[in-house]
């Protein structure tokens, strides 16, 4: 049976790559640009959505985009494909048990205590707070403007603003004034270091066998001490962030738990008036039962996971259509038109929420080409196979969403689907896309993140104009895509040049 298991991966059409380390790690996290990123399935050898790709010493993984094995991997067996020791055990090292980490049933009582707050009900009372936040921005990006244009890093400003948002709303905390000249608070500094730390860190494929293995066999403790002494630059820079991103969980989370034992008075004087999401889940921790009640150390995690999960993937949404608005004068100039509108449309007021808001068999969709020539329909899986599910393959896939697919399209949006986006039935929980993922491991929060950055586009579009800098900017793909002037920079930036909206 192995022998057939072995037989029906090696038929697959593999790529390039190194002995020892493999492949799989140059096609996710490299920091690869997006442009060279999107152009790799149709440079590799193979006439379908499932690649061969090659692990830590030639093992065999798979690299996927074909929407009925996604379907199968996300929906219908996601209990039985997990992520990996590796990545598990380094989401525990950074951020602690979480939702990030959990699995089956630990995983679906995770989500059960925290869907309340992502409710539809729940975000028509944050708007007012979104749009009080984003307000603050609105108005510090206008007096900068005062004398004529001005250069600013976008994804300083997202990052500072999505960082407010999710503390005020999510944990009931403020981080930040947003104001010229104030300092940025030292977490939103350390999240943008995660990614950028992580990939120089984690880039290598040996830490998915070193790191399940070390966080058995060493202590805490222990660990410190390595962190501390060995001559690591990334290392300890890794350390430093950590530090500030569980200290400001650990403070926020005492916090909160003192106002929760003051009684009703004491949480409406908080930030958020006790209505923010860990508020509400540590209420709902209380009254639970002994068996669905999360121990501090994953109520811990939330913070810290919930903070940067809302952090950095909404900062850089934001600051990618910003960008994408920058390049495209015409699409911005529309879309500003019909934000004016709309807001005439309410009176001259705020727009409101509702105008706003084991051994498996792996079957094909798209049947593969085989080295031999032949025609595969399913893929036996030998348990323990890495499975890479591309993201960007499946949602610029030039077979389902045409030969346009890589370009920047809003339009396609506003027009009936092609057929064949809609008969290929991608799993995603979002318009056929996999950007929020699919089944028990999709985004918990994507409405919210969706809410916050119109509320924001709303108020900034209206009243500046966003044009390009001269400074190059790459995107770079890696656990979370970046913005950098250059393949080699560790720290992300978007300059763009903001004026006054005629």
């Amino acid at each position: 049976m192995d022998s057939i298991f072995w037989q029906a991966i090696v038929d697959l059409q593999p790529i390039p790559g190194s002995l020892a380390r493999g492949n799989s790690y140059s096609v996710g996290t490299d920091g690869i640009s997006t442009v060279k990123y999107r152009k790799l399935p149709t440079a590799w050898p193979a006439d379908g959505e499932t690649i061969r790709v090659k692990g830590l010493f030639g093992a065999n993984n798979i690299y996927v985009y074909d929407p009925k094995a996604v379907h199968h991997i996300l929906v219908k067996d996601q209990d039985i494909y997990e992520e990996t020791a590796g990545f598990l055990e380094n989401m525990r090292l950074t951020f602690g048990e979480s939702l990030f980490t959990a699995l089956g049933d630990r995983h679906r009582l995770h989500r059960k205590m925290l869907s309340p707050v992502f409710s539809i009900a729940h975000m028509r009372e944050m708007v007012h707070l979104f749009y009080e936040i984003s307000h603050k921005l609105e108005n510090t990006l206008v007096k900068m403007t005062t004398n004529g244009p001005k250069e600013v890093d976008i994804l300083e400003w997202s990052t500072r603003l999505a960082l407010e948002l999710i503390g005020q709303s999510g944990l009931g905390y403020t981080f930040d004034t947003l104001e010229e000249g104030s300092t940025p608070h030292p977490y939103g500094l350390a999240s943008k270091q995660v990614v950028p730390l992580s990939g120089g860190l984690y880039a290598n494929a040996v830490n998915e066998v070193i790191a399940p293995i070390i966080s058995r066999v060493v202590s805490p403790r222990v660990g410190r001490f390595l962190a501390d002494w060995v001559p690591w630059k990334d290392l300890q820079g890794f350390r430093d962030v950590m530090d500030t991103l569980n200290g400001t969980a650990a403070e926020i989370l005492e916090e909160k738990k003192k106002a929760i034992l003051a009684g009703d008075k004491a949480m409406k004087a908080q930030v958020g008036h006790g209505k923010d999401i860990m508020s509400i889940l540590l209420k709902s921790n209380m009254n639970a039962s002994l068996e669905d009640k999360l121990t501090d150390e994953e109520l811990h995690g939330q913070v810290s996971s919930l903070t940067f999960a809302a952090t950095d993937t909404t900062s850089s949404a934001l600051s990618r259509i910003l960008h994408l608005l920058a390049a495209n004068k015409e699409c911005q100039d529309r879309v500003r038109q019909e934000i004016r509108q709309a807001k005439e449309d309410s009176g001259g007021h705020d727009i409101d929420y509702d105008t706003a808001r084991a051994d498996m068999i792996l079957p094909l969709a798209t049947p593969v080409k085989g080295i031999d020539g032949s025609d595969i329909q399913e893929i036996p899986v030998p348990n323990g196979t890495k499975i890479f599910v591309s993201v960007i393959s499946s949602n610029t896939n030039p077979h389902y969403w045409g030969p346009d697919s890589y370009e920047w399209k809003p339009e396609r949006w506003l027009n009936k689907l092609p057929d064949t986006v809609i008969n290929a039935r991608i799993p995603g929980v979002y318009s056929h896309l996999l950007t929020f993922f699919a089944g028990g491991r999709s985004c918990i929060g994507f409405k919210f993140s969706q809410l916050e950055m119109k509320v924001a586009l709303a108020l900034l579009l209206d009243q500046l104009e966003f044009a390009p800098s001269k400074e190059r900017t790459v995107w770079q793909m890696t656990f979370v895509s970046l913005p950098h002037p250059d393949y080699e920079s560790v720290r992300p930036r978007l300059p763009l040049v903001i004026s006054r909206a005629a």
